[in-house]
């Protein structure tokens, strides 16, 4: 049996000091996030003991709510947290002055308005869903404990409060003072990397060395960047002055990758079909225009590695873009002195690939300006919103208020004592797992932890709480136990697991300043609060679960309609609503379908065929909205009303695809063509004016053969009738 022999690198300080600069960098954040961690909670606890507060507990528990590795995201939580719990006080106070005196109906009202809180924190899937928890969350907290003692209910609600904003504060003060991790130094990160990324797609694509599945698989990467860099961005705003004066920028930055990554994609898309229908001569007349494009994005031959950096690419990108249209006229009218060149394919294109350089150099310009404080571009009115589905938000909260009710009439009808925990925690279980999209394996995980919580609690609670005295030994025995949480939140797969035991291992075996030795009680709880959760799985896990088909079928319906919304819609911030929308969409199938690679394929399909038909919907739209008032140009007139009936059969397709609809759209957009070009032949409209119809026609034209693609979901409806070899060159 051989040994290695390989020498061992000697231990010098150059190695030693590489070594713990490697640890801190990895595992050392972690530790220093367990160790704020307990500070924030220690102090609080610390704080609410020396204020004599009823419930210390409270305090640490919110911490461990609050708590996160980055400063930024503990701000906005608490933010929102102090939010919720004023708000979810008011309407508290007002259910226990109503219905106090008849439990049936203070346990219907409570479930009913946590119901509403977890819909709305379900339907908002950014830190504003933070706020919406809270409200139901606290408003069982306070409420339903101070519903057996109503006439102390206000000043129970007051302690409470104040227990819960000592633990906002001690929280938010740790984070930010001791070690503060910054949101902001990862969206600086981001931005580079993903400025880099896109430009290295867009020459390996304009160059052919990118095959089909590598497509998909930068393409979902970008969806995944851009929901998380938003959610950054929303962070990043608590921490300083810094990203507040780069907000707006920042979030136009990714309101324009979104616009130039769906722009290179239908430009490259169009080229792959003109590729399939031999349309050579117009390949070879548009390839020096691709070929000039990925220069233009270096700075003396080497990538862009910064803002500052980008300026010189902004200025390359605007020259070249006002020499664009001129030079691309030449190659046309060479192309149009040829027999039998399809002028409507070149024009298509050509018009695709000014649109996508002048969303290049949009990118560009915001991406320059992030190196100054203040800047022109920074005002940005349009925002982008993660929303979920309307009917999975209500589905959540309609569950959430059958729990609550079906826990309140068990507690009502046994007269449990630990009744009041029980309600509570299915309360809180079902607000804290909505924002999760498996809420019923969070549900059970939770469970699980809170149960090792109750072992380990019983044995500090009863072994080990009557030998100890003072607050310096009682933090020392909390910290092993707390810090067993925190490390298992830090982990992927053990966050639900983590979260259950640091939260009800506080409220089960969290100190106070007076304390009950009381193991039944102890016991009854902790059973209480498992059960509560046990009950939860089990309810989202029935109940409709986010996951099953019909709910991924209904997203994808959605997904479908956004093309439905860029035909019919107000065009008022319509194109933002539109690409974050459909962005969104793709995200959450993605999060319900990950074990799915298959449907996630086939939803990416579709994100494709709705990014590129409605963004030419929107622009055919555009054009025709900034036509002059001309009666030519009427909405009566012959053309205007073959362009209506088209947009209206391709969104009656997206609505619900069958080979019928998609027969009716090829033959609506076919006849729109010919109007358009019928317009063309029989006056000469002033240059720009023709220019603009023109541009029509290459949008009517896009629509066609995007819906010809035989890339596309759509594909299978085309059937035998259409020849789709010849789709592309079918209208000209």
């Amino acid at each position: 049996m051989s040994t290695s022999t390989a020498p061992r690198q000697p231990l010098t300080p150059a190695t030693l000091y590489t070594a713990v600069a490697d640890w801190a960098r990895t595992d050392g954040l972690t530790w220093l996030y367990v160790l704020k961690a307990l500070t924030a909670a220690f102090l609080a606890l610390g704080i609410a003991m020396k204020l004599d507060l009823p419930q210390p507990r409270t305090a640490m528990t919110t911490v461990f709510i609050l708590m996160t590795q980055q400063s930024g995201r503990v701000l906005a939580k608490s933010f929102y947290r102090i939010c919720g719990t004023l708000v979810g006080l008011v309407v508290m106070l007002v259910l226990i002055s109503l219905f106090s005196q008849q439990p049936e109906l203070f346990i219907t009202s409570t479930a009913i308005w946590v119901g509403i809180c977890t819909a709305g924190s379900a339907r908002n899937r950014n830190f504003r869903s933070y706020g919406f928890v809270l409200a139901g969350y606290t408003a069982a907290l306070i409420g339903i404990p101070a519903s057996q003692n109503p006439d102390g209910a206000y000043m129970s609600a007051l302690t409470r409060v104040a227990e819960i904003t000592l633990g906002i504060i001690c929280s938010g003060a740790v984070s930010a003072l001791i070690f503060p991790q910054s949101a902001g130094d990862q969206m600086r990160n981001t931005v580079r990397v993903r400025f880099s990324a896109f430009v290295d797609y867009v020459a390996a694509a304009l160059s052919g060395q990118v095959d089909r599945a590598h497509i998909e698989a930068t393409n979902a990467r970008f969806v995944a960047d851009i929901v998380g860099f938003e959610n950054t961005r929303s962070v990043a705003v608590f921490e300083g002055p810094e990203a507040r004066m780069r907000s707006g920028r920042l979030s136009r930055l990714n309101s324009e990758f979104m616009t130039a990554s769906t722009r290179f994609h239908a430009l490259h898309q169009l080229m792959n079909r003109l590729h399939d229908a031999s349309a050579a001569r117009v390949i070879e007349a548009l390839q020096p225009y691709f070929s000039e494009i990925a220069p233009l994005l270096n700075k003396s031959g080497q990538p862009i590695l910064s803002a500052a950096d980008a300026a010189h690419a902004t200025a390359q990108l605007e020259a070249y873009k006002a020499t664009l249209p001129q030079r691309v006229r030449a190659t046309r009218a060479g192309l149009a002195a040829e027999d039998d060149t399809p002028l409507l394919d070149f024009d298509t294109a050509a018009e695709l690939l000014y649109r996508f350089v002048d969303d290049l150099h949009a990118y560009t310009a915001t991406y320059a300006s992030l190196a100054v404080d203040n800047h022109e571009r920074e005002r940005w009115i349009e925002r982008y919103t993660p929303k979920t589905n309307a009917l999975a938000a209500a589905i959540g909260g309609l569950r959430a208020t059958f729990v609550v009710m079906l826990l309140g009439a068990v507690w009502i009808a046994t007269a449990w004592p630990s009744g009041v925990s029980l309600v509570l925690t299915g309360a809180a279980t079902c607000a804290l797992a909505s924002s999760s999209p498996f809420p019923a394996r969070m549900a059970f995980h939770m469970a699980i932890g809170t149960a090792l919580a109750g072992l380990v609690g019983l044995v500090l609670t009863f072994g080990v709480y009557p030998h100890i005295d003072g607050f310096p030994l009682l933090c020392v025995v909390l910290t092993p136990c707390l810090a067993l949480g925190v490390f298992m939140t830090t982990r992927a797969k053990l966050v639900g697991y983590g979260f259950g035991y640091c939260v009800f291992f506080c409220t089960l075996a969290g100190p106070d300043n007076l304390f009950h030795y009381d193991p039944t009680a102890f016991m009854n709880d902790a059973i209480a609060l498992v059960l509560s959760m046990l009950v939860t799985a089990v309810a989202c896990a029935t109940i409709l679960p986010p996951s099953i088909p019909w709910m991924r079928n209904r997203l994808l319906i959605d997904l479908r309609r956004q093309v439905v919304s860029a035909c019919h819609a107000r065009l008022t911030r319509l194109r933002s609503r539109f690409e974050s929308g459909t962005r969104d969409l793709l995200f959450q199938l993605n999060a319900l379908a990950a074990t799915e690679p298959e449907f996630q394929r086939n939803a990416l399909r579709w994100m494709f065929a709705v990014l590129e038909t409605g963004n030419a919907v929107l622009d055919l739209r555009r054009e025709i909205a900034t036509l002059p008032a001309n009666a030519r140009y009427a909405s009566t007139m012959p053309w205007r009303v073959a362009e209506t009936r088209a947009r209206r059969a391709v969104a009656a397709l997206f609505e619900r695809p069958d080979e019928r609809r998609m027969d009716a759209a090829l033959a609506a957009t076919t006849d729109a063509i010919a109007a358009v070009q019928q317009v063309l032949t029989t006056f000469a409209p002033p240059r720009e004016e023709r220019h603009q119809l023109q541009r029509i026609l290459s949008h009517l034209h896009f629509i066609r053969t995007a819906l010809l693609d035989p890339q596309s979901p759509l594909e299978t409806l085309v059937g035998t009738r259409t020849d789709a070899s010849q789709g592309v060159r079918h209208a000209t």
